[in-house]
């Protein structure tokens, strides 16, 4: 764990408290990837769920329904342990609706202990596996670390990548470079 109060500037506020305490006690059992695995499973199914992310973020339903309703799907889905227990007290708290923040919180900490990198690469079309490894081994030597590089698909760009790695971003998408040309000869013009 980073020692200087680094953990402050990753997560703030009732979420980063939440994960704070969670990471800490994932550490001290030596779980944290496995509550890592247990929390990107929930994650999915609230990102694949209507009624789950309405469940979730939605004021109207009591604790008791929040927490009935989480442990079904949490034995469901077979989470247990650290990871089901904190998702149990979180519902029982009302505080499902700061969950995803926990999440993404959670994994900041343990991004941070690890001493990897999380980088976003927007691409025109699916990668190849070879330039997904280019890709990965560029981000890597910049940062001089391990990057966990998330891949997004958006064809507007047309072509190249935009790069966002923490604080920083690079655009290179032919999109940028037309704007700019547009906006050049307009300004000649």
């Amino acid at each position: 764990m980073a020692e200087g109060g680094s953990d402050q500037t990753l997560v703030s506020g009732v979420a980063g408290r939440y994960a704070t305490a969670l990471f800490e006690l994932a550490s001290e059992a030596n779980a944290i990837d496995a509550v890592s695995a247990d929390l990107n499973s929930f994650s999915a199914m609230i990102a694949e769920s209507a009624d789950l992310k309405r469940l979730v973020t939605s004021p109207a339903f009591s604790a008791e329904e929040q927490v009935a309703a989480v442990k079904a799907l949490l034995a469901a889905a077979g989470i247990s342990g650290i990871a089901g227990n904190f998702i149990g007290f979180v519902a029982s708290k009302r505080r499902l609706f700061a969950l995803p923040g926990m999440i993404s919180g959670y994994r900041n900490l343990v991004a941070e202990a690890k001493g990897i990198v999380s980088a976003q690469v927007t691409v025109a079309e699916e990668p190849s596996a070879k330039r997904l490894d280019e890709i990965r081994a560029t981000l890597k030597a910049v940062a001089g670390k391990d990057v966990d590089v998330a891949i997004k698909v958006d064809p507007a760009i047309i072509g190249g990548l935009v790069v966002k790695m923490g604080s920083r971003m690079v655009d290179a998408s032919l999109k940028t470079k037309l704007n700019s040309i547009r906006l050049a000869m307009k300004e000649v013009g």
